[in-house]
């Protein structure tokens, strides 16, 4: 069980780990355990987590969202199997902790008088200095 926040916890049914060998340090350690561990969580299909939630969590997820709905995470960072379980919920929760944040609605602006009063006097000015770079007239 995984608590994310105090009214949503991840029961243990909704996601599974699978072991494998790991490429990271190890020596000859790494051609005789399966030290990786790879968290899949059912996220579409979890009951405790509401719609836009699982949408944002979706785009966060990126190339690790399944197209079955499925979240997977697989961490090799240590040789201890123990070791990477816990970083693979941590990863979880964290990545569902920052889906639970709604973003901000943008409020579009109008530019200031101040701001278009002197963006039109450095066109013009800009205008000026462009000008003055032709041919030069002879006086006669």
């Amino acid at each position: 069980m995984i608590e994310i926040s105090p009214d949503i916890t991840l029961q243990d049914w909704e996601f599974t780990e699978n072991f494998t060998r790991s490429s990271g340090p190890g020596g000859q350690n790494v051609n005789k355990v399966s030290s990786a561990v790879e968290l899949r969580f059912e996220a579409a299909r979890s009951p405790h987590l509401p719609a836009p939630v699982k949408t944002r969590l979706r785009r966060l997820a990126g190339r690790r969202w399944t197209d079955d709905g499925a979240l997977i995470l697989r961490v090799e960072d240590t040789r201890s199997q123990a070791r990477n379980r816990e970083i693979a919920r941590e990863r979880l929760a964290d990545l569902v902790r920052k889906a639970l944040v709604a973003p901000k609605r943008r409020r579009p602006t109008k530019p200031t008088k101040g701001s278009i009063r002197r963006r039109l006097e450095a066109k013009t000015q800009r205008g000026q200095v462009k000008s003055l770079r032709g041919k030069v007239a002879p006086d006669e």
